[in-house]
């Protein structure tokens, strides 16, 4: 299980054109880790949206932002560029990157269980350690919460 304070699990994931992409690309940096169910469902448009929208205030506090989720690069690529989003999102079909994060788990939908990913965000400093971690998000004014975080306003 990921703890704040601690590194957090390095990986390496093609994002939207198949590009390699590994966390410790970003050594020097901070990294806005969010994982996601599902690219175009309303929860997930939204809050890649919001991300999309805010990416210049990202950028001001040298952050990045990853978006995860299991779908396919072929699904990323459409739902990229559908709503113009200007960060990479990483496909994790295995669900290794999910699993070491511990987002992969049980979830119950009107009294169905399935294994899904739970909404988490996890916010890592310039060193790779974890800064924050935010289980269960609620898309509403997530981004603000994660802003703060960063600016060192929390």
């Amino acid at each position: 299980m990921i703890e704040e304070n601690k590194k957090a699990p390095q990986f390496t994931l093609p994002d939207q054109t198949g590009k390699k992409i590994s966390l410790k690309d970003f050594k020097g940096k901070k990294v806005v880790l969010y994982f996601y169910p599902k690219d175009n469902t309303p929860g997930c448009t939204k809050e890649a949206c919001d991300f999309r929208d805010s990416i210049e205030d990202f950028k001001k506090i040298k952050a990045v932002v990853l978006g995860v989720s299991p779908d396919s690069i072929e699904s990323h690529k459409k739902f990229a560029e559908k709503y113009d989003l200007p960060f990479p999102l990483l496909s994790d079909p295995e669900k290794k990157v999910l699993n070491k994060y511990g987002v992969w788990k049980e979830k119950s939908m009107y009294g169905r269980k399935y294994m899904g990913v739970e909404r988490t965000t996890v916010v890592i400093d310039e060193n790779g350690k974890i800064m924050k971690i935010f289980p269960k998000v609620k898309v509403k004014g997530h981004v603000d919460q994660v802003k703060k975080i960063l600016e060192g306003n929390e």
